[in-house]
């Protein structure tokens, strides 16, 4: 969790279109070639996240190259005591999982009476998404908010270390996940993967089976804790 891109937007340069091979007619000039433009952002939605997802997003290392982009579990708590649980997963730049959830998703259950939000996310928000958190709390008094973060973003900027403080001073709880939040989001949003076999029918990859937590995992933990502390000291 300690690589600065860990929440990274995409880099438009790595987009290289594909080479034309082809000849072109020697009595022509050759054509420029059209950038290929990415697809839409889009926020994916659902309850459960595969396995091997969650393994490849959450692992809180200290660099996470290529995961370049933000998982997040939410359990939303009403006052009449309803629950509500859910993930989004967001794709490329623009919004991202953090802003989408507390923009457009909290917000439907803000009606009336207290909410208390967890929030299980792959890494810490960036300036962007802090401020929606903050805004959030500023506008709904009766929210609590708790962020049980997988890596820290970019914790050496500045302006990021400045978010994280000022979504804390917004009354936000702000820690690192520890082998308990790895198991907990494990049983509640995590599915087997499924693939298919010789005949083409789905099946499941392999049991569920418990968590089984990397080598690291507590002491990549204790490492982000202490960065963390760093910066809310």
């Amino acid at each position: 969790m300690a690589n600065n891109n860990n929440q990274s937007t995409p880099n438009n340069n790595n987009n290289e279109v594909p080479k034309d091979n082809s000849e072109a007619p020697e009595e022509e000039s050759p054509k420029k070639k059209e950038l290929e433009e990415l697809p839409p952002f889009e926020i994916v939605e659902g309850s459960r996240i595969p396995a091997s997802s969650f393994m490849f997003q959450f692992k809180n290392v200290e660099y996470s190259s290529g995961r370049n982009k933000t998982l997040l579990c939410y359990t939303i708590e009403r006052g009449e005591g309803q629950v509500f649980r859910g993930y989004l997963e967001d794709e490329h730049a623009s919004a991202h999982a953090e802003e989408a959830f507390f923009s457009n998703v909290l917000p439907q259950f803000l009606t009336s009476g207290a909410v208390n939000v967890i929030c299980y996310v792959s890494s810490s928000p960036c300036v962007n998404c802090a401020a929606s958190i903050a805004r959030c709390l500023r506008r709904n008094k009766t929210v609590k908010i708790r962020l049980v973060v997988a890596r820290l973003f970019q914790w050496e900027e500045s302006e990021i270390r400045g978010a994280i403080r000022g979504i804390t001073s917004a009354g936000c709880q702000l820690r690192m996940m520890k082998s308990a939040d790895y198991l907990h989001v494990w049983q509640n949003f995590v599915e087997p993967d499924v693939v298919l076999n010789e005949e083409g029918e789905s099946e499941q990859k392999s049991e569920q089976g418990a968590f089984i937590p990397w080598e690291d995992l507590e002491e990549n933990s204790i490492y982000y804790e202490e960065k963390l502390a760093e910066i809310l000291r």
